[in-house]
């Protein structure tokens, strides 16, 4: 009786805890053929609606989890996301719950989508506290956070692990330089397995990702000064 029990509680549990991702509306769709996902904010781009997933659970693998969003928001041809919230009980909005959320899928043109141009963006890993030093000043970013630089012109960035074996990059302003996404891990992460989408350059345990999977985890991160 005690191993039934045992058992119960043990597929109870994973039951409980297992993650859904749901395509749980949808609008309309769009024939488009883009291979990115990137997030807006809807009130000042223009977009076209198409629907929403919801996702249910949480996990620490987030390049899983994106790439079943991803797959999710192409089948009605959605490129764009923005994060929506549920409204509390006691009236607006309910904090971010990586346990469960929502994000609305959208059409947008190409020539829409706002540039940030110089911009970088540095994305802790999901699992430890670690410092970083930014050009030789030390920062602690907490696990599951990330901050935003804007890159001077003139001035080169020099960002290290600070470990005898970690990595080092150095970064400086460029005449019309898109946006870039950084993320520091000690551990291995692996691609996205759908060829589009996910991390597509490693050096060491600094890590440059992807726009459309960054931009995800800049969503369900917290923001850090």
């Amino acid at each position: 009786m005690k191993k039934s029990v045992f058992l119960y509680v043990i597929l109870f549990s994973q039951i409980w805890f297992a993650q859904n991702v749901m395509l749980n509306k949808v609008s309309k769709t769009n024939s488009n053929s883009d291979k990115f996902l990137y997030k807006i904010n809807p009130e000042v781009v223009t977009s076209e609606y198409l629907g929403e997933i919801e996702v249910q659970g949480f996990s620490d693998d987030d390049v899983k989890v994106f790439g079943m969003i991803y797959k999710k928001a192409k089948e009605i041809g959605a490129n764009a996301f923005s994060i929506k919230p549920f409204e509390s009980v006691e009236g607006g909005l309910q904090k971010f719950d990586p346990a469960h959320y929502r994000l609305s899928l959208y059409y947008v043109a190409p020539d829409q989508f706002p540039k940030e141009d110089n911009i970088i963006y540095l994305i802790a890993s999901p699992f430890k506290a670690q410092t970083i030093a930014i050009n030789k000043a030390n920062r602690t970013f907490q696990p599951r956070t990330f901050t935003r630089m804007t890159l001077t012109p003139g001035e080169i960035y020099t960002v290290s692990t600070r470990k005898l074996l970690g990595s080092t990059i150095k970064l400086s302003a460029q005449e019309n330089q898109p946006v870039q996404f950084f993320q520091f891990s000690a551990f291995s992460v692996n691609s996205n397995t759908d060829g589009n989408a996910g991390i597509n350059l490693k050096s060491g345990d600094i890590t440059r990702l992807e726009q459309s999977y960054a931009q995800f985890l800049t969503t369900i991160y917290q923001y850090q000064d």
